[in-house]
């Protein structure tokens, strides 16, 4: 009885006077208005309601209110017109989830691989000794590059590389090293170095360092403990028996050091010869030998550790030598062999890129993978490849499957002696034909060991130089000065004595024109200023707009800034002794850019007679001559000067790359397509490039006639 008469009081609840309570509170004073004249307002009201069967309320002619018991809700939810707009949101509801999450899929599916670090910008090769100055030694050193890092910043850099400043006993502080976890303390220490990193990681950069895997100081301790034949070590380094009568050694072949004569010397102490591509100071590692191995990969462990985000490999192709040391043909068969002493005149086949030296690099690789499985850390490979042929150099690039080095580094500009359209366009086209599918380039025009380019050139071509490496399909690559047109030193008395020639470009960099160019506080500097540093310095340069250095920093930004340029297709127009004309253009983005460059004498150019379907008026959008920037041209008839260089931009929707007539003229690293209604990126479909047979070049050929 008691059970009952709670369902009924409950039923009740909401009802006065057979009213019902829909859904809120009613105001208890208006309900008493609405009961009869003289009827008590807390004498219970009756309704027509009644009890059926055992105690069940009968519900039909109950409305839903608040706070209604499970057996009013469960009554009223099974009706249709609550059953099914709820039905109808949950199916929605799962229905949203699946598109969403399947168009996330497609976008990930479809999306091409996001550019890497090492992709996304210019790196920035510093030779430490010669950047700047703290301790007023008139050495450069790695504090004085920390100051320096808002500068390189302003430069629109993505990453530092810094040459080899391990510690050495040779006075050029590059190869000879004798602890490759030190630091020389002429660049400081290792706690300047810690401060260094975080810095260049605090400002958003990144940071890669020469090692030398190849060869080691002779007072390096490895070294020390061969001679002696001190246990594991005794075959660290390469030896041989060999005669040694009257100081007149002869060795066990005809090998001969990248500086001339033979590659062998007696040592006293062990009674043999150790070999040595570089100098008698530079002995070569037994890379044969597995504990030669571990120890290398240890060393890359120990400064990837400290931060290092990537590696230069120097001098890797000397890495093996042949086992059966036979001698080396003469590249002049009638020349005397006792008269062989230049490098030039052997063919290397035993001494260089021997079987199983890409075998070792790829092992470099494998351990710098093992610390680039944090998500943004992936860790740059690159490797030094000079003097090598073409096709040797793509090989570094790794095979399909199996990844060696992310770029060998380009330096065939670094070659060029004489300004020559024809000349630009062999380097360009050679590195294109070659590079392995959705490989990428890289190009410099600089560096410690060669001239300068405007010492190889002339500073009329600075400027049009830098416009062309910024915009190549790539990374552009800058030795410091380059970026203000700084040229070798002209001293003679350098008071070196290691490859005085390489020093030549290894002058103190020019920040004002204060004494010592305010590189150096001290009395004197390692090297001479050059003389033209009151004119070529930074500090004048960033207020003039026609300055080497302001453009420079326009192009690095519209490197940036521009999918055309940091993603998009390279096709070449035309190329002579004078011009060298290409586009930059994506699909999905109806815009070109033209960039026209003159290596010759003060002429006109058509560019009507290489597109026919080009705009008689064209903008420039950045010039060599910053008097030009924003003007419009005449297709028909562009007047350019000596060493000027544009970069035209045009509306088109009829891209070279899709016409019959240009294919074979276009390349693409890493393809990609753009979606002006969605602004995103996405993968052009695979089977839709086409590699010409002939010529390597990647195509696409979706629009082919």
């Amino acid at each position: 009885m008691a059970e009952q008469k709670s369902k009924r009081d409950s039923i009740g609840m909401g009802v006065k006077g057979c009213r019902t309570n829909n859904g809120f509170v009613q105001n208890e004073d208006i309900l008493e208005k609405d009961l009869d004249p003289g009827s008590r307002a807390d004498s219970p009201q009756h309704c027509t309601m009644g009890i059926l069967g055992p105690g069940e309320p009968d519900l039909k002619d109950i409305q839903p209110y608040a706070g209604m018991p499970k057996e009013v809700l469960f009554h009223f939810s099974g009706k249709a017109r609550y059953r099914v707009p709820r039905e109808v949101l949950f199916w929605l509801t799962v229905a949203s989830v699946i598109v969403l999450t399947g168009a996330t899929i497609a976008i990930i599916a479809i999306s091409p691989k996001c550019l890497d670090w090492w992709q996304d910008g210019p790196m920035y090769q510093i030779y430490p000794r010669s950047f700047k100055d703290s301790d007023k030694d008139g050495n450069g050193d790695l504090k004085g590059i920390q100051d320096k890092l808002d500068y390189i910043t302003t430069l629109n850099i993505k990453t530092v590389w810094i040459t080899s400043f391990y510690k050495s006993s040779l006075k050029d502080f590059r190869h000879g090293v004798v602890d490759f976890r030190d630091i020389d303390p002429i660049f400081g220490t290792m706690k300047d170095f810690e401060n260094l990193v975080a810095a260049i990681h605090d400002r958003g950069l990144k940071l890669i360092i020469d090692i030398i895997p190849n060869h080691t100081s002779d007072k390096h301790a490895w070294f020390q403990w061969s001679r002696a034949r001190t246990g594991k070590y005794t075959d660290y380094y390469i030896w041989q028996n060999c005669s040694h009568e009257n100081g007149i050694t002869t060795p066990p072949n005809n090998w001969l050091s990248v500086y001339g004569n033979s590659s062998w010397h007696f040592d006293e102490l062990r009674n043999q010869c150790y070999f040595h591509q570089f100098t008698k100071e530079q002995p070569d590692l037994n890379f044969r030998n597995p504990d030669v191995q571990e120890e290398m990969k240890e060393i890359i462990q120990f400064w990837l550790a400290k931060g290092v985000d990537g590696f230069s490999f120097e001098a890797v192709k000397f890495l093996l030598e042949a086992k059966h040391l036979r001698d080396e043909a003469q590249v002049d068969k009638t020349q005397t062999p006792d008269t062989v002493t230049h490098y030039s005149e052997l063919y290397h086949d035993f001494t260089t890129t021997q079987v199983g030296m890409h075998d070792i690099v790829r092992s470099f690789r494998q351990t710098m993978d093992q610390h680039s499985r944090e998500p943004g850390r992936y860790r740059f490979m690159g490797t030094e490849a000079y003097g090598d042929s073409i096709d040797r150099t793509m090989m570094y690039y790794g095979l399909p499957f199996i990844q060696e080095a992310d770029f060998p580094f380009n330096n065939y500009f670094t070659r060029l002696e004489s300004p020559s359209g024809n000349n630009v366009f062999e380097v360009i086209t050679s590195w294109m034909k070659h590079i392995p599918e959705g490989k990428w380039p890289n190009w410099m025009i600089g560096g410690p060991d060669n001239a300068r380019l405007t010492s190889r050139l002339g500073k009329e071509y600075v400027n049009i130089m830098n416009m062309l490496v910024f915009t190549l399909p790539g990374t552009p690559i800058t030795y410091y000065g380059e970026e203000i047109g700084m040229g070798n030193i002209l001293a003679t008395n350098l008071n070196e004595s290691y490859n005085v020639d390489t020093l030549l470009s290894k002058s103190p960099m020019q920040w004002d024109n204060s004494s010592n160019a305010g590189f150096s506080e001290g009395s004197h500097t390692w090297l001479p200023i050059s003389t033209d540093y009151y004119t070529v310095n930074v500090d004048v340069q960033k207020t003039q707009p026609r300055s080497a250095l302001m453009l420079y920093q326009e192009l690095s930004l519209l490197h940036a800034n521009e999918l055309l340029l940091n993603r998009g297709w390279f096709c070449y127009l035309k190329t002579d002794s004078q011009f060298v004309v290409y586009t930059r253009e994506m699909d999905g983005i109806d815009r070109i850019f033209l960039v026209v460059l003159n290596f010759g004498e003060s002429s006109l150019l058509n560019l009507k007679q290489m597109i026919s379907s080009i705009p008689t008026k064209v903008r420039i959008r950045l010039s060599t001559n910053s008097t030009n920037k924003g003007s419009e041209v005449d297709t028909q008839a562009i007047a350019l000067g000596k060493g000027e260089g544009l970069i035209l931009e045009y509306n088109t929707k009829t891209l070279l790359h899709h016409q019959t007539d240009f294919r074979d003229r276009c390349f693409v690293s890493n393809r990609a397509c753009y979606s002006s209604v969605l602004n995103i990126l996405y993968s052009c479909a695979r089977h839709l490039d086409e590699r010409d047979e002939d010529t390597g070049i990647l195509f696409c050929s979706k629009h082919l006639q």
